[in-house]
């Protein structure tokens, strides 16, 4: 660890000289650019019996983080500071404390990218291998090590990598190998170069080595994932699909089985004026991949399994997200958007845009084998599944309708319908909830007013009898734009079969932003749920108190 903070020591110290330079003379360093983003989310707590809020003996805590990075011909350094103190609600205590546990440096020289220290890389659409941070879930899988971009020819791209996933303020157990080749046809072959087909392939390759310390079962110490993708492009219509494989990987995640894993994605869309439609299938099969096999939660994941629903901007559509299962589902989405024209009935004077929306998750098809060896060897496979055949239980659906429409000059407004399916026991680890159906309706509405003032008012209301039953919510937003905003909301959960639990989970909030920054404060309820970006998700628990939001960017 002494030698992990003198290495952030040495580079702070680079990046702060580089600034220093570069902001103060410019003679010295002509073309430097310093750039970099500061966060920091801050809330005191209160306790609040209404909603059964936890006791925090702090009162006040903090997550924030500043990155700061410079660039001067062709080579770029940076690095990110991080402080929780201690972690807001939610967050994995294990943040605890301040540090850099970012930084790297990088240059640029005739084709070929080196980079040393920390770095997000994504081969593909992820499968195998995406490593990135969103500081809103509390996940940074960045990788600490070396990797090298190199293009030899116009057309191709070649990447690989080595280094150890972060862990917190330390770094996992495993190491991380990866290659990857992309191939831009259209450069590459002369008799592509004016065809307005564009073809892109790619390979890819990453393997993850752990020492096996496993006093009964015979674990794999070098496990490695293959990935073969094609991209298709042809005016409006684009075809987009990867096939990853994933040799036998005993991990917490699986349950020790020593099954191979496999996901397959396929993304279609066409677009033209005024219409678009988007299908998208996946299968995924045990695909799981973590620098360590006794990870858990958000930790050391080595890929990506993206969840094919909709990403839902509402506080009640967004109530039950879905949470990508990697041991295994197949999952589908539809998506049109269309344009009813203008001074048409429907369309109205200024046009109606309309987009219908379903998605859905499955289980796969598995049935058992029994293929336990004896007591130090290897264990077994679990099961057998057909990559066709669709198992019996359900995980998710969602329909979605919203129909957005300018009124007058002055009004525009947007109607959503949701009508959702959710499997609390499968998301959510549960073994005993029941099923959660729900219809779901919201009606935004903004109002402008002279001097670059506005109005937006929100009325959500979600039906249901499971779970905790009925919600209401309403919205009121005043806008003087560019800089100021202030707001009052309500969630009431008037349907909760247990009436204390009945509540109000009211909130003020008011901000201010100039230029590059931003300053927002609001107080009152935060209600338990669930927050998911992408399939990945983090539990959020009741609280009550004042929070303070700052961002600037440089």
């Amino acid at each position: 660890m002494r030698g992990i903070y003198r290495l952030n020591a040495f580079v702070a110290s680079v990046v702060i000289i580089f600034c220093t330079m570069s902001l103060q003379s410019q003679e010295l360093l002509p073309g430097a650019r310093v750039w970099g983003n500061f966060q920091m989310d801050a809330q005191y707590y209160q306790n609040d019996s209404g909603i059964r809020t936890d006791t925090v003996p702090e009162k006040i805590r903090m997550n924030a983080f500043l990155n700061l990075n410079v660039e001067y011909q062709g080579l770029t350094v940076g690095m990110r500071y991080e402080s929780y103190q201690g972690p807001l609600l939610g967050f994995d205590p294990a943040y605890q404390g301040n540090g850099i546990p970012y930084r790297f440096a990088s240059y640029r020289r005739e084709g070929l990218e080196v980079t040393v220290g920390n770095f997000y890389e994504q081969y593909g659409n992820g499968l195998v291998l995406r490593s990135y941070v969103e500081p809103n879930l509390g996940l940074d899988n960045s990788i600490d090590g070396v990797r090298l971009n190199y293009q030899p020819v116009n057309g191709i791209t070649l990447r690989t990598l080595i280094g150890q996933q972060r862990l917190f303020f330390d770094k996992g157990p495993g190491i991380v190998r990866g290659a990857d080749a992309e191939f831009f046809l259209n450069q590459l072959l002369g008799g592509f170069s004016e065809s307005r087909s564009q073809w892109t392939l790619g390979l890819s390759g990453v393997s993850k080595y752990q020492r096996d310390q496993d006093p009964q079962l015979n674990l794999p110490e070098n496990v490695a994932a293959f990935a073969g993708r094609l991209n298709f492009v042809r005016g409006g219509f684009n075809l987009n699909t990867e096939y990853a494989y994933k040799i036998n990987d005993p991990s917490a995640d699986n349950n020790r089985i020593y099954r191979h894993g496999e996901a397959l994605t396929l993304s279609t869309s066409y677009s033209f004026s005024g219409f678009g439609l988007l299908l998208s299938a996946k299968r995924i099969d045990n695909m799981g991949f973590r620098s360590s096999r006794n990870a858990r939660g958000n930790d050391l994941h080595i890929n990506y399994l993206p969840a094919m629903t909709r990403q839902h901007v509402y506080s009640l559509t967004g109530m039950y997200p879905y949470a990508t299962q990697p041991t295994g589902e197949v999952g589908a989405l539809a998506e049109l958007t269309f344009r009813i024209p203008r001074q048409t009935m429907l369309g109205g004077a200024y046009g109606t845009t309309v987009v219908m929306n379903f998605s859905l998750a499955n289980s796969i098809d598995k049935q058992p084998v029994n293929d336990t060896t004896a007591i130090g060897q290897r264990g077994t496979d679990g099961y057998t599944s057909d990559f066709f055949a669709i198992g019996d239980e359900k995980f998710f659906r969602d329909f979605n309708v919203e129909v957005s429409r300018r009124f007058s000059r002055e009004l525009r407004g947007s109607f959503t319908y949701m009508n959702l399916f959710y499997n609390q026991n499968i998301i959510e680890g549960y073994s005993d909830r029941e099923d959660v159906r729900a219809h779901i309706f919201v009606a935004d509405m903004t109002y402008r007013l002279p001097q670059r003032r506005s109005l937006r008012w929100e009325l959500q209301h979600l039906a249901t009898q499971q779970d905790n039953g009925n919600w209401f919510m309403a919205m009121a937003e005043f806008n003087i734009t560019p800089q100021w905003f202030v707001s009052v909301a309500d969630q009431y959960n008037y349907g909760n079969d247990d009436t204390e639990l009945r509540n109000h989970y009211y909130t003020a909030s008011a901000g201010y932003t100039r230029n590059a920054n931003r300053i927002a404060m609001s107080y009152g309820r935060q209600r338990e749920g669930i927050i998911c970006v992408g399939g990945v998700c983090r539990v959020v628990p009741a609280s009550s108190g004042l929070t303070l939001n700052v961002t600037s960017s440089f």
